[in-house]
């Protein structure tokens, strides 16, 4: 995974989350080992502009979201959040779990380009939500994913209850998260929350390589298809169907459709540019 080198542009205010973009994909590392990488506000906030940053740059077409150290992310660290001013009333909390995690994930699943989580390690709470969240989820061996918030008396946030039983079902997300036992990647896989699980060591070359699939592809086809699969899982067949017409109506005025389809003509590779 890239943090350093000339193709490296770690971001100089917030050593926690570093930052390089190499190849046209843009990488974004949990830099906390020291804390399994439990996320803070600032680093929340730092994730959330770099991928709106990512939606917005035609030099990035994918992105991975990954980790230092033994953890993925062990969940949120409050420590770093702003000190409250008054006593807490009634919609305060409601209000903080808007504007903080379920803004960290709805970055991800609004991101216009396709997001992997490389997950080397932990994933709980609000860290196995960030990886959930992501388009495609490769995971090391020794990584574990953990419902943890029943094991607080909480209820899970982060839109745990939304992405979960879309990924696995209503049965196997409340066992999930009625009992809180950590899962392991293996076992993520067969479930159906981890796409490919590998040796720790290869975890970050599969990463560059699905990336580098991605980067080369047509960036706006990709963009389209991701909003489409999203948005299908919340409404009905017309309004799918609608949405898809519309995708095709917007991606045919791209160059990519264009070289695309000569491509084929000609039987040749084709040359995508993201545009």
């Amino acid at each position: 995974m890239p943090v350093s080198g000339e193709a490296a542009q770690a971001a100089p205010r917030d050593a926690t989350v570093l930052h390089a973009l190499d190849g046209g994909v843009s990488w974004i590392t949990l830099n906390r080992p020291e804390a399994m990488n439990a996320v803070t506000w600032d680093q929340r906030e730092r994730i959330i502009a770099l991928l709106t940053d990512a939606s917005a740059d035609p030099a990035v077409r994918a992105v991975v979201l990954t980790a230092t150290g033994r953890g993925f992310c062990a969940g949120a660290d409050l420590r770093g959040a702003p000190a409250q001013a008054r006593e807490r009333v009634p919609g305060d909390v409601s209000r903080t779990i808007r504007l903080g995690a379920q803004r960290l994930i709805a970055a991800v699943l609004d991101c216009e380009k396709p997001v992997i989580a490389a997950v080397n390690g932990t994933a709980a709470g609000i860290g196995a939500h960030l990886a959930f969240a992501c388009d495609l989820v490769l995971a090391a061996d020794t990584a574990k994913f953990i419902e943890v918030f029943v094991r607080r008396g909480l209820v899970p946030d982060g839109g745990g209850a939304y992405l979960l039983p879309r990924l696995v079902g209503p049965q196997r997300a409340k066992e999930l998260m009625f009992f809180g036992d950590a899962l392991s990647a293996a076992d993520a896989e067969q479930m159906g929350l981890v796409n490919r699980t590998v040796p720790e060591g290869e975890l970050s070359a599969l990463a560059a390589a699905w990336a580098g699939r991605l980067a080369a592809g047509p960036t706006r086809a990709l963009a389209l298809a991701k909003q489409l699969v999203n948005a299908s899982l919340d409404g009905d067949r017309a309004a799918a169907f609608a949405a898809e017409a519309a995708a095709q109506e917007i991606n045919m005025t791209t160059r990519d459709a264009a070289e695309g389809v000569a491509a084929f003509v000609e039987r040749r590779t084709p040359e995508y540019r993201g545009h």
